[in-house]
């Protein structure tokens, strides 16, 4: 939080533009993204006001409302993790899993969760008014947070406020599709991709041991790995990578044109299975 807002100061004020300051502040809005997450399953402060301040220090710098994680990510992600009626499954207008698929994800999920949303500001509202104007505020916030950037110099805001948001955003996004695409959503085990990279999991607070995550979403960050040790035993190889990147270069841009490398799709070998079930039994 210190760097990310150091680095804002830092790049606002400098005579010149720097392509250091500016691609390392836009890598600590991928971090950023990931404290919002850690930060709405397990709250950072003992303090409640502080987590009030948390709330909006991480609403100014992840470009959205923090409270939206509530019914979006907490009470229906987790809840149905990447099953029909998860308004943020992989497989919603394809099965296949390219480019295409991967760089649409973010805009399609993004639409669909606006529904929860509102829903939940409507629940606020009717249930528990003192709340629903607190996250009201964080629009507010984040409004005049980037109105007043806009106003003092425009351009500077789209470099060093707008865009950091954006690809913290468009980040998050990605990690989730990335985390349960091609993944079986109705196993125990086999519902979540890990990826296991020491720098990835240093910049993301752990965020690549994601099937216990999924299975243990209270637990603090920082035992994560612990625990992935101990489940890791019943865990598919096909699903845990130990290089994003690698990840990323060998399923998207290389599997196309060499077979050998590509990993099968769980979620459609049960389908399969599940229809071949169907044929034998109306058969029988």
């Amino acid at each position: 939080m210190v760097i990310t807002s150091g680095l804002l100061v830092i790049n606002w004020l400098q005579p010149e533009f720097n392509w250091f300051t500016f691609l390392w502040a836009c890598l600590m809005a991928i971090s950023v993204t990931t404290i919002t997450h850690n930060h709405n399953h397990l709250r950072i402060w003992k303090n409640q006001w502080l987590n009030y301040a948390q709330d909006y220090w991480l609403t100014l710098f992840y470009g959205f409302p923090t409270f939206a994680w509530i019914p979006t990510h907490n009470m229906n992600h987790h809840k149905l993790n990447n099953r029909v009626g998860d308004y943020t499954i992989t497989y919603r207008l394809s099965e296949r899993n390219n480019v295409f698929t991967l760089l649409t994800y973010p805009m399609i999920s993004s639409y669909w969760q606006q529904k929860p949303i509102k829903d939940f500001l409507a629940h606020s509202w009717r249930k528990r008014r003192a709340k629903f104007w607190f996250y009201i505020s964080e629009y507010v916030m984040l409004a005049v947070w980037i109105g007043g950037a806009l106003w003092l110099d425009w351009r500077k805001a789209l470099l060093y406020v707008v865009i950091p948001q954006q690809i913290g955003l468009f980040a998050v996004l990605v990690f989730n599709y990335l985390q349960h695409v091609g993944a079986d959503e109705e196993s125990e085990w086999e519902h979540s991709r890990n990826v296991i990279s020491p720098l990835m999991n240093w910049l993301l607070f752990n965020n690549g041991y994601h099937t216990v995550h999924h299975n243990r979403p209270g637990l603090h960050w920082s035992h994560l790995p612990a625990k992935h040790a101990e489940i890791q035993h019943n865990l598919n190889p096909v699903l845990t990578e130990y290089s994003f990147w690698w990840f990323i270069l060998r399923s998207y841009f290389l599997a196309p044109f060499i077979p050998a490398l590509r990993r099968p799709n769980l979620r459609v070998k049960r389908l399969e299975r599940e229809r071949a079930a169907t044929d034998v039994s109306a058969l029988a």
